[in-house]
């Protein structure tokens, strides 16, 4: 659906966007996801059209958006971080107004417009003043617009910035249901929720494009390198002994408690396969363990990795542990 080829974008002598390549297919909930300067909103704008490219292509639905924009730019709905909507007209007077503006007409405009009331759930508010109404519903209204002229490609930019949870969980879910028929990319900083909502990711940094691929891919590239933390009524000298029969396995430290308990924790490789020989070793030295568990990477871990830069090196977050 969509063809980005060598995107770059240039503002005086600073280049904020790096030859971007990559190819965005008919359906699904694309992710975008970019540190603070790394040029996630100027690709956004070049994206949509609002921003003319340095150099590259870009094509939606097979058109070129410099060369075809009124083809191009048909075929895409937006919905900025700041929903463009109109506080003293009620959602029904405004997506009217929005569907004019596109060119719809009649029975077409009518049919359209009680179509995105219905989809985005704004059915019951549609006679009510829009500065009235809460902003989870406003976002709603703003998405309803994007909706219209029934879109191949819709881009949401921070969709569920500012909402309560209980709205996060209706726009997340509105998310999922319009990437069932459609291309949906949205811009988002809460990476549990790229992570629960999207089909794909893809990461940029530094103006460059560091990852494009599912959740899942992504997080199994830090998975290779893994910590193991267990307890056992033992001291520190037996602990070890056991470990060191394990083959991939070493201590990177130790604690005791005052009750006889000591903690280890193990690096090594091997996922569930290095617990299962941990959990043997111990069995097998008849030394029972009260605790073993591994911590893997999440994608969380996965953003601060590839997009981390010598000039500020952020500091890893705690991993996040499952109990094996």
């Amino acid at each position: 659906m969509i063809q980005v080829e060598h995107l770059t974008k240039w503002y005086g002598s600073n280049q904020a966007v790096k030859d971007l390549s990559f190819e965005i297919g008919d359906k699904g909930v694309y992710g975008f996801l970019g540190p603070n300067g790394a040029g996630k909103s100027t690709t956004l704008n070049m994206l949509t059209g609002c921003l003319s490219p340095t150099e590259g292509k870009i094509t939606v639905g097979g058109f070129d958006i410099l060369e075809e924009p009124k083809k191009a730019k048909k075929r895409i709905g937006y919905l900025p971080e700041q929903p463009p909507v109109y506080m003293q007209e009620s959602p029904w007077e405004y997506l009217h107004f929005v569907g004019e503006a596109k060119g719809l007409r009649g029975e077409e405009l009518e049919t359209q417009v009680s179509d995105a009331l219905a989809k985005t759930g704004t059915e019951d508010v549609k006679h009510k003043r829009i500065g009235a109404l809460s902003k989870g519903y406003r976002q709603r209204v703003g998405i309803a617009q994007a909706l219209l002229g029934d879109p191949q490609v819709v881009i949401l930019d921070e969709p569920t910035v500012g909402l309560d949870p209980i709205q996060i969980l209706d726009i997340r879910n509105l998310i999922r249901e319009l990437g069932r028929d459609r291309c949906v990319i949205f811009s988002s900083h809460i990476l549990s929720e790229v992570q629960t909502v999207c089909d794909s990711v893809l990461m940029i940094a530094r103006g460059r494009l560091v990852a494009f691929d599912t959740p899942e891919n992504l997080e199994k590239q830090l998975r290779s390198a893994q910590q193991i933390r267990l307890t056992a009524r033992a001291g520190e000298e037996k602990l070890r002994e056991i470990v060191q029969t394990v083959a991939g396995s070493s201590v990177l430290s130790a604690s005791a408690d005052a009750d006889g308990y000591t903690s280890l924790t193990l690096s090594g490789s091997g996922g569930y396969g290095l617990t299962e020989k941990v959990f043997g070793a111990f069995a097998r030295a008849n030394v029972p363990l009260a605790e073993l568990r591994i911590a893997r990477a999440d994608l969380e871990d996965v953003f601060l990795e590839l997009a981390e830069t010598p000039e500020q090196a952020p500091e890893k977050t705690a991993e996040k542990e499952e109990e094996a």
